[in-house]
């Protein structure tokens, strides 16, 4: 049986979310109703979130992202960021650039993926596992033209030992999606035309 780390119940839970495109600005739009929970239901400090991400608007974002044409050249993550703080009231944190092997995760408890390369996928693997690392918990989120995954796991580190109830990584359970000699699915340079035009119904 899974069992809660008892500091995550005294304090504000340390989110990070990685990339804010299609998945990650979902995923971020409804981090303030689990904040609003957890306080209502008597926990301390709910959510603490910052999200990062490097990438600027595009024209093509505009179409399946939740931007607007008025905001193509602004950060994706200070954008989302700015309405989240202004209509709920919280004061999350924008970090506009991408994941690096540099990038200090400090005290981050959990890491959410929202990325669409093997590659982002093994740096944050990477950056989540060692001795040196105490995030608790990684979830990853991707998506295909048909299929996906959601996957909650706690990367083997300082924080979480050897342990038959450790929940495992999606890079555990699914290899493939960190391994960089395969060709990755998606086409981020496509036109917003072709994009839709890929997609299956």
């Amino acid at each position: 049986m899974h069992e809660l780390s008892q500091d995550l119940l005294q304090r504000p839970v340390r989110v990070l979310v990685v990339g804010c495109g299609g998945s990650g600005s979902a995923i971020a739009a409804g981090l303030p109703y689990l904040h609003q929970s957890m306080i209502v239901s008597g926990h301390p400090g709910g959510l603490a979130v910052s999200i990062m991400d490097g990438d600027a608007i595009s024209p093509t974002n505009t179409v399946r992202q939740p931007f607007c044409v008025t905001e193509i050249g602004l950060n994706k993550a200070v954008v989302t960021v700015s309405r989240l703080n202004l209509f709920w009231g919280v004061r999350w944190t924008a970090v506009p650039e991408h994941l690096a092997d540099t990038t200090d995760l400090g005290n981050v408890d959990i890491v959410i993926g929202c990325v669409d390369t093997r590659a982002a996928r093994r740096l944050i693997s990477r950056k989540v596992e060692g001795l040196r690392s105490r995030v608790s918990y990684w979830l990853d989120l991707g998506n295909t033209a048909d299929g996906g995954q959601f996957v909650l796991g706690q990367p083997l580190n300082g924080r979480n030992l050897r342990s038959a109830n450790r929940l495992r990584t999606a890079a555990e359970l699914f290899p493939e999606i960190v391994n960089p000699d395969l060709e990755d699915e998606t086409e981020p340079g496509c036109s917003a035309v072709e994009a839709l035009e890929r997609q299956l119904y």
